[in-house]
């Protein structure tokens, strides 16, 4: 992986940076400075945990084994494909691949339990332009060949995905000993706790609608219910991790509870990375190196990480049915799931047909052009002024020769 590359393409997207329109020229040289600024912070990072993420090698294990659990339990003969946001395989090649293989029925499964317009959203945005840019390839009305696709948001309220997080949860707490237990109630009431460490996104983002911290939350409390109460011995917190630059981002930080619980006297703690189903660097990394030294400075002696979901068997044959649940059901089109959740959209020119009949044969027709729906640039205003700040900040450091940027993280 070139660093700067992958940097730059995440920063140069703009549900990652959203510039004000007058400034939106600005947004590839902003995401280059900022790539190259932070681009040895990040090696460093990687190196830390190997060379590289495993993201991807999870990844693709858990396609291929979806794939089997569909043919093993359903008996269904289904291709599955990757595709990356900012780095190979990117969300373009997998669909040549799709195009390639002559597929015409397509179910779109962010990797994100919980929706926001940062993650799922961007991706199912590059999916909406590139459908709209080419509806004569996805099934528009001058369209030659059949294509009709379906969109799962998010699931973060799945059985499964909720049952298999807990599992996992409760193997960490049963390895606390009892002699662990009756050290913990000498510095705090309740002997063991469990830190969930969600992925942060800016306040403004929540502000404007974005239901990520909804989901988040409700997912926390789903998972609780299946695990030891607080009057069994297990009090839950809940943190927001990965925060970049001047602008507030959802609280509390986990960087701030850590010393927090340790002042508290708990000293047992499972941590939980709720955002991210494999391992990548902000598990290896910034929760199993820089937060877990952190908590170690702070008294938190019996430190427990959950590991990411990987390749989990209940996960993976949840996943599974839910592949099978929108090949039945009413299908939502990736500019539905846009419009439905805030996402800037590209326009729609008169010849696209949106159809979100089941990809399965089941559902509705609901034509988005015939009912005359026309979606334009969504002009959001997240995070307008901390971006301005950022932006002034640039320009001085390339005025002055001085790494203004360092100030924000980058």
């Amino acid at each position: 992986m070139t660093m700067t590359g992958f940097l730059y393409n995440l920063f140069a997207d703009p549900d990652i940076i959203r510039l004000p329109t007058p400034l939106s020229p600005l947004q590839k040289i902003i995401a280059l400075i900022i790539s190259k600024r932070r681009a040895p912070k990040s090696i460093a990072a990687y190196q830390s945990i190997g060379g590289g993420s495993p993201i991807l090698q999870y990844s693709n294990e858990q396609a291929e084994l979806i794939k089997q659990s569909l043919s093993n339990r359903y008996g269904l003969d289904v291709n599955t494909y990757i595709g990356m946001r900012y780095w190979y395989p990117f969300t373009e090649e997998a669909l040549q691949e799709i195009q390639n293989d002559g597929i015409n029925a397509l179910v779109i499964v962010p990797l994100y339990p919980q929706f926001s317009i940062s993650t799922s959203g961007s991706s199912l945005r590059v999916l909406q332009e590139e459908f709209a840019r080419n509806s004569d390839q996805w099934g528009g009305k001058a369209s030659k060949k059949p294509f009709t696709h379906t969109v799962v948001p998010s699931w973060y309220d799945r059985p499964g995905y909720i049952k298999s997080m807990a599992n996992i949860i409760q193997k960490e707490l049963d390895s606390f000993t009892p002699d662990d237990i009756n050290q913990q109630l000498e510095t705090n009431p309740v002997g063991k706790h469990i830190l969930f460490s969600a992925h942060g996104v800016p306040q403004s983002y929540i502000e404007a609608g974005d239901p990520y911290q909804s989901q988040i939350k409700e997912c926390v409390q789903k998972i609780s219910e299946q695990l030891p109460s607080l009057e069994e011995g297990v009090q839950v917190h809940l943190s927001y991790q990965s925060r970049v630059g001047p602008i507030e981002w959802l609280r509390p930080y986990t960087d701030d509870v850590l010393p927090q619980l340790g002042k508290d006297g708990v000293q047992n703690l499972v941590v939980v990375p709720i955002s991210f189903v494999s391992e990548h660097i902000e598990t290896l990394e910034e929760i199993d190196i820089e937060y877990r030294e952190l908590a170690e400075e702070s008294g938190i002696s019996n430190w427990r990480r959950a590991q990411a979901l990987n390749t989990d068997e209940t996960f993976i044959n949840d996943m599974a049915d839910m592949v099978v649940e929108a090949l039945s059901q009413p299908s939502q089109s990736v500019t539905e799931a846009c419009v439905a959740n805030n996402v800037g959209l590209v326009d729609l020119d008169d010849s696209t047909e949106l159809s979100s009949a089941g990809v399965g044969g089941v559902g509705y027709n609901d034509d988005l052009t015939s009912r005359g729906v026309r979606i334009k640039a969504d002009e959001r205003f997240y995070g307008r002024m901390a971006i301005v700040a950022v932006v002034v900040s640039v320009m001085i450091e390339v005025l002055s020769g001085k790494s203004v940027t360092n100030l924000f993280g980058f």
